[in-house]
């Protein structure tokens, strides 16, 4: 399949109004929070005080009998999962932690567990019930640094958990859950040619995605038996199956209706209030609403994972990088599973190494199960390894950008964990920061300092499904099943229009529930524009097969001699546009409607370069961001406005991450921050306009050349500050965040 030029296209490239604007704009757009029905209860869940703690009883008598209560539960009412391990649409799941994370079975494992739930008339009648269920705790030690949780004599959180090490099980349970090893070449030799090696480590905090909308489920279990679930989610087809596994019955009884969500980030993907407010539905007999308040959306989901990285990198004077060693160790948080995975397929992923070693582990400990955050694990990792870098350069006094263009991986080039790359973009990226008017500027003043580094995210195929259903007046109606974080269904229609030959307005996008669309993967691993895009440009082309045989019942011919260019079929200088053929479609034959399923098997391979200048207060540590400027390959950008928004999202994102977000949690495991006016994200006053440029280099795996963007450009921003700080202060910042006390301590001590 091969990509299409920038100057073939007539409606990729343009940025026409997104389909969902008005609704979003005027209000009317239904998230959540906004579903109601008559009878509807309201639910509120209980949750540990106790970063550690067993339970030995809890007593919900007291709680039942207040009036207006309908339903109280506990995990009693959830059926066992035991150790089933179902593959729940991001890798396979052991069912107990996930159910035992939902509602905690036997131990609390972090402060906001979910223990009890009560559904009543009003959250204030659920809340006064909450305050009578009475809860026993044994209290256990917590153990919230990754690496005291590695220690032989940490305290343990599961007794069935043990290190899987390269598919070996350890003798004895730990808090070890998972460990990687990748190799390539000989790392003793590759060491042995360097002529400078520099081995640094690293530390990050918890920081969470930071959506502004808070997680919420209405579930309906009617008398019929049917489930249905209207839900903000970024995977409605997991949350049926997850739903549907949790509570015990079978998968078609789950009907999950996606609204609009308001941010994700990888962190709604996982299911929290989902299966509690089913069986409150259940056990009550209406409809069950719950919605998380922030502090229980900070200390009851998933942030990223707090990280120890250390990076060894060798290097020939002439800077020709020799070998690289990474060890990783990231909080898994209360259950395993968590992104060490990816963190290992990236840490040296933008450079051509010919030797390298990589160990990876997953770590539990007494936080929240860590879930993703936009190329999770991949920011971490690229924090480490680019500072490295610069270090590098700075020793053998070599330009930082020539340095990253003499090793950086092309065409062929293979990574440690073993793919080798097709056709991508990393050179031309880094050639269009050398060509940039932020790099060639000048940089004036004392305590001000330039930053750039590089980052990487491999994006994902996975599953997607489309029907496009032909109307009479012309005009497509698009049916598909990812929901729409970022504005994929303009990026879908645009697809499909450029493919048909239409107008973006004549195609009207819809994110249907997973009844009335095939399977299709969640939103996530930026997949969506390429993957559920292929399946929409696929669909086009069976709607296209279609009309051509309903053209050649028109003029009395095989379909073979139907000639398609843009929207006009012709044979023998005659010609009929698609409007006028989709207004014959009854007479001819049948109703049009086009198909489409797909499973790529394949990485797009995103490569995006961040420069950041700083200025730094020697009085007081804070950090301003003087200017930014993000540059990525998006293969083909579909909707420009719509890459550069992410290109600008996922900047600021990753400033936060760099200056001032983190979790702090107290001695007891409790978080000290759960608000957001505690924990410190970027507003507008703390960034300047993030300059973007897009580079296009086609892959090859996408007929339009689409790569997918929304998650590298969280990667390289940790990096480019801390670098720009060094630049401006000679301090090299090797703990996250570099926030104002943590950075006025480094400068006095230095």
């Amino acid at each position: 399949m091969k990509a299409a030029t920038s100057d073939e296209y007539k409606i990729l490239g343009t940025r026409p109004i997104r389909h969902d604007g008005a609704d979003k704009v005027t209000g009317k757009a239904k998230y959540g929070a906004d579903v109601q029905f008559a009878n509807l209860a309201h639910g509120k869940i209980l949750r540990s005080p106790h970063a550690h703690a067993r339970i030995k009883s809890i007593d919900t008598s007291a709680a039942e009998k207040v009036p207006g209560v309908f339903a109280v539960i506990t995990a009693n009412d959830f059926p066992d999962p035991q150790d089933k391990i179902a593959d729940l649409g991001e890798g396979p799941v052991t069912l107990s932690h996930l159910g035992s994370n939902v509602m905690a079975r036997g131990k609390v494992l972090y402060k906001g567990h979910a223990v009890a739930a009560v559904a009543a008339t009003s959250t204030h009648v659920a809340e006064q019930a909450l305050n009578l269920i009475q809860v026993d705790y044994e209290i256990l030690e917590p153990v919230l640094w990754v690496l005291d949780a590695m220690a032989e004599d940490a305290p343990l959180l599961h007794e069935n958990v043990f290190t899987d090490s390269m598919g070996e099980a350890s003798e004895k349970p730990s808090n070890i859950e998972k460990h990687l090893h990748f190799e390539k070449g000989d790392i003793e030799q590759g060491f042995a040619e360097a002529d400078i090696v520099i081995e640094r480590e690293f530390k990050t905090a918890s920081v969470h995605q930071g959506y502004i909308e808070p997680h919420v489920a209405t579930a309906d279990w009617n008398e019929d038996g049917q489930l249905r679930i209207w839900t903000s989610t970024q995977g409605s087809f997991t949350v049926r199956h997850q739903t549907a596994e949790l509570v015990g019955i079978p998968l078609s009884r789950v009907t999950v209706y996606p609204c609009e969500i308001g941010g994700g980030f990888g962190g709604k993907i996982a299911v929290y209030l989902q299966p509690v407010a089913a069986l409150l539905s259940r056990k009550s007999g209406r409809p069950v609403k719950l919605v998380m308040q922030r502090d229980e959306v900070f200390e009851g989901t998933g942030p990223t994972p707090g990280s120890f990285v250390r990076v060894k990198l060798g290097a020939k004077n002439d800077g020709t990088l020799t070998a690289g060693k990474a060890w990783i160790a990231f909080d898994a948080g209360a259950f395993p599973g968590g992104p060490i995975g990816p963190g290992c397929m990236c840490v040296f992923s933008c450079y051509d190494l010919p030797h390298a070693t990589v160990d990876g582990y997953n770590v539990c400990n007494n936080k929240p199960k860590t879930q993703a955050y936009r190329a999770p694990g991949s920011t971490h990792v690229a924090y480490a390894t680019e500072n490295v870098l610069d270090e590098i350069a700075g020793e053998l006094d070599l330009d930082p950008l020539d340095l990253r263009l003499k090793n950086a991986v092309k065409e062929g080039s293979r990574r440690v964990d073993g793919p080798v790359y097709p056709e991508i973009g990393c050179v031309e990226v880094l050639e269009a920061v050398k060509n940039s008017e932020h790099w060639n500027a000048p940089l004036e003043g004392p305590y001000r300092g330039r930053g750039l580094a590089l980052g990487f995210w491999f994006n994902c195929g996975l599953k997607s499904s489309a029907t496009a259903n032909v109307n009479t007046d012309g005009t497509v109606t698009l049916i598909e099943g990812s929901t729409d974080i970022g504005g994929s269904r303009t990026s879908l229609a645009m697809q499909l229009a450029e493919t048909l030959g239409l107008t973006a307005e004549e195609i009207h996008p819809q994110v249907a529930d997973t009844d009335s669309v095939g399977y299709t993967d969640v939103t996530g691993g930026s997949r969506v524009t390429f993957a559920t895009g292929l399946a929409v440009c696929k669909a086009g082309e069976d709607i296209q097969k279609q009309m051509r045989q309903q053209a050649a019942v028109l003029w009395d011919c095989d379909a073979n001699e139907i000639e398609i260019s843009g929207s006009t079929f012709s044979r023998n200088g005659n010609s009929i546009s698609f409007q006028e053929l989709a207004a014959k479609q009854l007479q001819l034959g049948e109703p049009i409607v086009g198909r489409a399923t797909v499973a790529p098997d394949c990485s797009t391979n995103g490569f995006g370069a961040h420069i950041a200048d700083v200025e730094v207060d020697p009085e007081t540590g804070k950090t301003t961001v003087l200017r930014y400027t993000a540059i990525q390959d998006a293969g083909k950008a579909i909707h420009p406005s719509y890459v550069e928004g992410q290109m600008q999202g996922g900047a600021v994102q990753g400033i936060g991450w760099a200056l001032n977000e983190e979790y702090f949690f107290g001695d007891a495991g409790d978080m000290k921050n759960a608000s957001f006016l505690d924990y410190r994200m970027p507003t507008c006053l703390d960034v300047p306009m993030i300059e973007t440029i897009i580079v296009e280099v086609p892959n090859p795996d996408h007929p339009f050349g689409v790569r997918g963007v929304g998650e590298t450009p969280i990667v390289p921003p940790p990096a480019a500050i801390t670098i720009a700080i060094h630049n401006a202060t000679g301090v090299y910042m090797r703990e996250l965040p570099a926030s104002p006390p943590r950075l006025w301590k480094a400068l006095q001590e230095a």
